[in-house]
């Protein structure tokens, strides 16, 4: 058996390469091992390829991905060698009273994977982490791998949005972002019951493809002149529900800015140079709620995991670009340009 694999490294700001590393192995006794099949490429690490977060030079990177386990500690119980399983991005022990609440993504004993677009990821707290899937990847055209992999992050992280933004049958959302998280976010406003559907959107391709996620509207403007559009929609009043999908000053900004008083900001965009009043939103008895999203808890709980296998949402159509390991740069590169939307690594 083989001691080293093959894993994207992120050499520098705008330099990806594919390097054999120590393979990926069992420490600790609630441990597991997973072969990856399909892993992906994050808005998120966008940040780093971009040199506007930090990022230790030559390191792995990576934190989406679904596999088929390969090897297990003694102390696991929930899965063995062969299982089929989608890796939340978070990894949790699945039992204090912050996993028992549905919050795993912030489980004081666990964290974030950072080395998942490799061909092995070591799972910590493989217990109160992964999310079994039946059958084998076999089982599954690539169509719905792709939608499995979302729920490992995107997909989840859009309905964490809409959940956060507190949507409820008949509201007017409006979603900030037209990314994978962004039109996931769409989408989970349309399962929450939305009436309207506001998608921010200024790329043809992806406006299209929030219409057919189920926007009702789509609007390009930024700024205060995105703020006036959708203030002149909603009766001057704005809307009941924003989703943040984004994470900038601008987008949160603007959310700020079209939000009627009383509504909720859901919030999942990793925040860069972000700043909230809190006498401004107190005055307008604005909520806002939100952070990393509890993958594991709205795959199961929520039912995310039964829609992708019943063909009742397929958020894996916002993987249009395609790659293998050893375009690992391409892929970004893609990205980065926004020639494609998410970009999707097959092993």
């Amino acid at each position: 058996m083989s001691e080293t694999m093959r894993a994207a490294i992120f050499v520098q700001p705008g330099e990806m390469t594919v390097r054999e590393v120590p393979k990926a192995r069992i420490e600790q006794v609630g441990d597991a091992v997973v072969r990856v099949v399909r892993a992906c490429v994050c808005g998120s690490d966008l940040w780093y390829f971009r040199g506007l977060s930090d990022h230790p030079h030559n390191s792995q990177i990576g934190h989406e991905a679904i596999g088929v386990v390969d090897e297990v500690a003694d102390a696991v119980t929930s899965v063995r060698p062969g299982d089929f399983v989608v890796l939340p991005f978070p990894y949790s022990c699945g039992t204090c009273p912050v996993c028992r609440a549905g919050f795993e993504s912030v489980c004081p004993h666990g964290g974030y994977f950072g080395a998942s677009q490799a061909e092995y990821v070591r799972v910590p707290e493989a217990d109160g982490t992964v999310v079994k899937v039946p059958g084998s990847p076999e089982d599954h055209d690539d169509e719905t791998l792709a939608s499995l992999l979302t729920i490992a992050d995107v997909m989840s992280t859009g309905y964490h949005a809409a959940v956060s933004a507190e949507v409820r049958p008949g509201d007017t959302a409006v979603v900030m972002g037209d990314g994978a998280v962004g039109l996931c976010g769409v989408l989970s406003a349309r399962m929450l019951g939305a009436g309207r559907i506001i998608a921010m959107s200024r790329h043809e391709d992806r406006a299209a493809l929030a219409r057919e996620f189920g926007a009702t509207d789509i609007v390009a403007e930024r700024d205060q002149a995105a703020v006036d559009r959708v203030l002149s929609m909603t009766g001057g009043y704005g809307a009941d529900a924003v989703l943040e999908c984004v994470g900038s000053r601008q987008s949160f900004d603007t959310a700020l800015g079209l939000i009627r008083r009383g509504g909720v900001i859901g919030r999942v965009g990793l925040p860069h140079d972000v700043e909230i009043s809190a006498e401004g939103t107190f005055y307008g008895n604005i909520g806002i709620k939100g952070g990393p999203a509890p993958v594991r808890h709205y795959d199961l709980k929520a039912g995310l995991l039964d829609a992708v296998l019943e063909h009742r949402i397929d958020p894996g159509r916002v993987f249009t670009g395609i790659y293998d390991l050893d375009h690992i740069q391409e892929a970004y590169e893609a990205m980065d340009r926004r020639e494609v939307i998410k970009s999707l690594i097959r092993f």
